[in-house]
């Protein structure tokens, strides 16, 4: 259940609309981080850069004031100062062989670099590289530069603090990314959901009417934005809804009273003379046809009232806890008189009680219709079986039975009012039952389908809500 409500979320707009803002916030972030870790890096390399151009300058005025004893003595005190794993100084003559060294044990493997040395010796003040070596894990950066006549200072400085220190920065920012995601998320979802508030209060207010509610109307707010126009609208239309619904419900008062009436006072002056017993015999079955008639017309003026009502949610239905396994039961045990004296089998698979939340009259009313539609058409020797399972969040009922079947031209239409197939023209009835079924059903937030084969049979479906009861 909470996987569906999961997967459910996902194809929402307030989802997407999280989703758009996290992504863009996320990638704006490392973006900025990228930015600023460029600017860094170029910072620290510009730092390092300055600092042995300083040592080159340094050692120029030591090679000039002091001569080469000194500064092959002064090349060793640098060295063991900063680290002789962190710093090395080489004097190279002209065609790059050493003079004179700083402890070069944690560089060996480190070279003469052919084309920096020539830019220098080509009259370039100085020329970097940046080189990795066997052995060691961290770059260094090289730089050469003449400090003076026929001598030319190599200096190395290894780049692992360099390396460490950027290392840390993008180790602290992916730890900080996760805190984005899930804060970008979270603001994302909150902004999201009261953007779309408004939106789901007219969602709401939609279903509520599409159940009956035709008194429910939207929040209008005081800021005129988007929303508070849309809902501005839909509660005018909501007014001449009601206004439409109001007019139907008097019309169908005016029907029941102005149709009604009539039929039943020409029924109750056939019933006095029947009873009267003063009348020829031709008179008294005309008295009992008239009353048939009477009966069959009122009858189908009260299930055309019904379906209007249905169809048009002014129905009064109940909401409570209904077993539709026992509604299912009852049904069967009404018919199963009627389908033995047709030689017709009634089969039950419905089993283990199954809740759905709606009106029992109504979804009687449904089960019922369906069964009669499917004994009445299915021929001696036939079949009707009704089953009932489970599927996602729905409660799926199944009227299937071996009858004619219906044919494709007539499929479409089989759920109209008053519509009647050709193989149904001989069969007794007003052509509404099924019309009143699906209105049950969408009246119960449900639906029904049918598939049919020609000669072989039908199947019902009926899809209805299965919302969780507490025990």
């Amino acid at each position: 259940m909470f996987l569906k409500k999961i997967l459910k979320i996902r194809h929402t707009l307030a989802f997407r609309l999280t989703l758009w803002y996290a992504s863009t916030f996320t990638l704006s972030s490392f973006g900025a981080f990228l930015i600023f870790y460029i600017i860094i890096s170029s910072i620290i390399q510009e730092r390092t850069d300055q600092g042995l151009l300083n040592d080159l300058a340094e050692f120029s005025s030591i090679l000039e004031l002091k001569g080469d004893n000194s500064l092959a003595a002064e090349m060793n005190i640098e060295a063991e100062s900063d680290g002789e794993g962190k710093i090395f100084f080489r004097l190279l003559d002209p065609k790059g062989d050493e003079i004179a060294s700083s402890n070069m044990s944690s560089w060996r493997g480190v070279g003469i670099g052919r084309i920096a040395l020539t830019r220098v010796l080509g009259g370039e003040h100085h020329a970097f590289e940046t080189l990795s070596w066997q052995g060691q894990p961290h770059k260094a950066r090289i730089v050469y530069g003449v400090i003076g006549p026929g001598k030319i200072m190599q200096i190395g400085r290894s780049l692992e603090d360099d390396a460490r220190f950027l290392a840390a920065f993008r180790e602290v920012f992916g730890t900080s990314m996760i805190g984005i995601m899930f804060f970008a998320a979270l603001i994302g979802w909150f902004m999201a959901k009261r953007a779309l508030s408004d939106v789901e209060e007219v969602t709401q207010a939609a279903l509520d009417i599409s159940k009956g509610a035709f008194d429910r109307r939207v929040r209008v707010r005081a800021k005129g934005d988007e929303i508070v126009q849309l809902a501005t609208v839909f509660n005018r239309m909501l007014d001449r809804i009601y206004e439409l619904v109001t007019g139907m419900r008097e019309v169908t008062d005016n029907i029941a009273h102005d149709l009604k009436t009539p039929v039943a006072r020409i029924r109750g002056l056939a019933e006095s003379e029947l009873n009267a017993g003063k009348s020829n015999d031709n008179s008294q079955n005309l008295a009992a046809d008239i009353i048939e008639e009477c009966d069959y017309l009122l009858q189908m003026i009260d299930t055309m009232l019904e379906l209007s009502e249905t169809e048009a949610g002014v129905a009064e239905l109940a909401k409570e806890k209904v077993d539709i396994v026992g509604v299912i039961q009852g049904a069967c045990e009404l018919f199963s008189p009627i389908a033995e004296n047709k030689s017709v089998s009634l089969i039950s698979k419905a089993a283990n009680r199954r809740f759905v939340s709606g009106d029992i009259r109504g979804l009687q009313r449904m089960i019922v219709n369906l069964l009669e539609n499917a004994i009445k058409y299915t021929r001696p020797g036939g079949t009707v079986t009704i089953s009932i399972h489970d599927a996602d969040d729905q409660i799926v009922i199944a009227v299937h039975d071996t009858g004619v079947g219906i044919s494709k031209d007539d499929l479409p239409h089989i759920f109209k009012r008053l519509y009647r197939c050709d193989t149904s023209r001989s069969q007794p009835g007003f052509g509404l039952g099924l019309s009143l079924a699906v209105a049950i059903a969408k009246a119960h937030g449900g639906d029904i389908t049918v598939t049919s084969t020609p000669g072989e049979g039908s199947i019902f479906t009926v899809n209805l809500p299965s919302p969780p009861f507490s025990a």
